[in-house]
């Protein structure tokens, strides 16, 4: 979760845990080369207005889960636009949706069940259960909440990935993508950017023979930052993107969030940004 949010103020917030802003719900169309479906949306969830851009581009450039995958994660599903497609993909699978917003979870397991994808669980992050080993994760994950919180919320579902899992992260560029990517290789993790489209990074993250141990505790609810200020609507349109580049893997080197330097290594070739 990037660039958008549902609304200004602190109880409109898409990472609140209950929405005091008024329902007014909507549709929205998520259009893929491999599914289409109209979701229904609210005010008070994530990029309420249209499929959040770094959303579609995470579902376009990450691999499909493998058939054998038995537990998904989407880490802040939102209404559900990962949970869905990923439910859809791996038809097999235990799709699990997790946000501490119950707004949004309400939207997430009613679009699922519209779709008749019945593989789709969806629960607040204290409720995942502690013995599940998780064998893909995909994520747009909440940038915003800041580093320390987003730190402690990826470590904790990172830690729960199986021996031979992986993790899809996409982030935009500028809010710290490549920092982020680097303070994940730190931990031991193996990391690569897989695409780089639009100013965002799509990371995979896989566990690493020299991985710090991350203790799979259970993940906590998380708390608003002290500052909420953020865009009003998502950047809903969609234009053509810049071509991929090949996959790079990422050095170990500082930790920071917030650096907007580019990474000191081999990069996709970006087109000027239309």
């Amino acid at each position: 979760m990037n660039d958008s949010n549902s609304e200004p103020g602190s109880s409109g917030q898409y990472f609140t845990p209950s929405p005091e802003v008024d329902s007014v719900r909507q549709t929205v169309p998520l259009q893929l080369p491999d599914f289409s479906a109209d979701l229904i949306t609210d005010r008070g969830v994530f990029s309420a207005s249209a499929i959040d851009v770094g959303t579609k581009v995470l579902l376009t450039e990450s691999p499909h889960p493998p058939s054998d995958a038995a537990t998904i994660v989407d880490v802040g599903c939102g209404y559900g636009p990962i949970a869905v497609t990923m439910a859809q993909r791996a038809p097999g699978a235990q799709v699990w949706g997790i946000d501490v917003n119950e707004r949004a979870r309400a939207l997430c397991q009613e679009n699922a069940a519209a779709l008749g994808l019945q593989n789709v669980m969806v629960c607040a992050p204290t409720d995942f259960p502690d013995d599940l080993a998780i064998d893909r994760i995909y994520s747009n994950p909440p940038i915003r909440i800041g580093k320390a919180e987003l730190h402690k919320l990826l470590d904790g579902w990172l830690a729960r990935l199986a021996p031979d899992g992986a993790a899809y992260l996409v982030v935009q560029k500028h809010l710290g993508a490549d920092s982020l990517a680097r303070r994940l290789s730190d931990l031991g993790f193996s990391v690569t950017r897989i695409s780089s489209r639009r100013a965002y990074r799509v990371l995979e993250i896989q566990p690493g023979a020299a991985q710090v141990n991350l203790a799979p505790a259970r993940v906590t609810d998380l708390e608003p930052p002290t500052d909420p200020a953020r865009p009003t609507e998502p950047a809903g349109a969609t234009g053509p993107a810049s071509a991929s580049g090949p996959a790079t893997t990422i050095p170990a080197t500082t930790d920071r969030l917030d650096d907007d330097q580019p990474t000191p290594v081999s990069q996709p070739t970006e087109e000027p940004q239309p």
